[in-house]
């Protein structure tokens, strides 16, 4: 059997939490499920959205000197913080990233979650986090760092789900197959590592960064207008927000 690996979270990093949270619930027809305090260690707050199954996480600098601000720094707030995936062994995939070469930046510990976060420089374009909840191999069981009852939070009469994450980069088809390595997931011909529940496409660009997220939606073009109402400029199928596209399909 294949080892087990879902896309269950990515996150967005922005100079304040509001408005940003605020307009992707609205615009997204999504809610909050969760603050976690258990970032405020790191000097940041965050609130997370459930999309079906996958959770989309902001968080936010409130001191000087924190990784968070150093990569808005970095990248001019543009691009996607994290991707997180769940599977079964986390440790096991955190010493494959090492023979790689990708460092460990960071673990979490708080039973019966346990995480292996990738150092960023490594990584290339984004953190890669890898966890593992105990007893909550469900992908709709426990999940902490989403708060105790996330699941009563879904919502799916506007977003029904988070189906596909692009990044961008002057070599596409070799950040593919160093993701790839990384992960476990062969990328396709045409740059694409697919998941069970959501696909990583690799696209040309000037930097390296999660350049873009893709939903499905039931109405594209009342999140559109609703994008408008909030001064956000829509092109075609997509505007910006949080540093990163947000990108409509049927």
């Amino acid at each position: 059997m294949a080892p087990y690996i879902r896309l269950r979270q990515i996150c967005l990093v922005a100079p304040q939490l509001e408005p940003v949270i605020t307009d992707i619930a609205r615009i997204m027809g999504l809610t909050v499920c969760y603050r976690d305090g258990n970032v405020a260690k790191y000097g940041l707050e965050n609130a997370l959205l459930p999309v079906d199954t996958i959770l989309l996480e902001v968080v936010a600098p409130f001191k000087d000197g924190t990784t968070a601000g150093r990569f808005i720094e970095k990248t001019g707030g543009r691009g996607g913080y994290m991707a997180i995936f769940c599977c079964d062994d986390p440790d096991e995939r955190g010493r494959n990233a090492n023979a790689l070469g990708v460092r460990t930046a960071n673990v979490i510990d708080h039973a019966p979650y346990h995480g292996v976060q990738l150092h960023p420089r490594d990584c290339r374009a984004a953190f890669i986090e890898f966890n593992h909840t105990e007893g909550s191999d469900n992908i709709l069981g426990a999940y902490p760092p989403a708060g105790p009852d996330w699941q009563k939070f879904i919502r799916k009469d506007v977003t029904q789900a988070l189906t596909a994450v692009e990044m961008q980069s002057p070599d596409p088809q070799g950040l593919a197959e160093h993701w790839g390595r990384i992960i476990g997931v062969a990328p396709s011909a045409d740059a694409e590592l697919k998941l069970p529940n959501a696909t990583f496409r690799f696209v040309k660009g000037t930097s390296e960064i999660m350049s873009a997220l893709e939903f499905r939606v039931t109405d594209a073009a009342r999140v559109l207008h609703a994008a408008r109402e909030k001064g956000h400029a829509v092109a075609g199928n997509e505007f910006l927000l949080g540093g990163v596209t947000f990108r409509l399909v049927a």
